[in-house]
């Protein structure tokens, strides 16, 4: 019989005034992906889709490696939207095909008293249908182990996106003012007076 567990998580991030605003960067969701998760666990499967392989996770007696084709896309306003299309799970076959997970999560930046602020959540929602001798343990332990999972899965992204969103936006803004403030002379223009 599956069982199905459940996490959320929610962010707030008050983002520093820059030359430019933040809905602009937003627009580039491979950005926000890359914050996310080491760039050595992701690969770009097209336009707003991206295979994301998780860190192998040890449930009970087993280790999972779960990948996520991930589905990341912008609005106008700069809210990133994310959604899981598939999964799979490397490690135990038996549980890869009878895996399901669902996330489902967005970023928006919103003004509230004259300051920039991202605000966001994510649900994430498993149902497995566990192998034997698994299977026989109490219900409310397998509950809450694999809840209490979920939940550190989600607050390490929300951790690292704490710490590099803010790194990369300021980064990538400094990039575009360079761009824009460089003189545009020959290559061998020699000032004279």
């Amino acid at each position: 019989m599956p069982i199905r567990f459940t996490a959320s998580q929610s962010v707030e991030i008050v983002v520093p005034e820059q030359p430019i605003a933040i809905h602009h960067y937003l627009r580039q969701p491979q950005r926000l992906v890359s914050t996310l998760v080491d760039s050595s666990r992701i690969e770009i499967l097209g336009q707003d889709r991206y295979l994301l392989k998780m860190r192998p996770l040890s449930f009970m007696m087993l280790s999972i490696q779960p990948t996520v084709d991930l589905k990341v896309w912008a609005t106008a306003n700069g809210t990133i939207h994310l959604q899981s299309v598939a999964c799979e799970i490397r490690g135990v076959e038996y549980i890869n095909q009878r895996f399901k997970l669902d996330l489902l999560g967005y970023l928006s930046p919103e003004q509230i008293d004259g300051e920039t602020r991202l605000k966001g959540n994510a649900d994430l929602k498993v149902e497995v249908d566990l192998p034997m001798p698994l299977a026989m343990m109490p219900g409310a332990l397998l509950e809450a182990t694999g809840n209490g999972l979920l939940k550190s899965v989600l607050l390490t992204i929300k951790q690292r996106l704490l710490h590099q969103l803010l790194a990369d936006y300021r980064n990538w803004v400094n990039t575009q003012t360079e761009t824009t403030q460089t003189p545009l002379l020959p290559p061998n223009a020699a000032t004279s007076i």
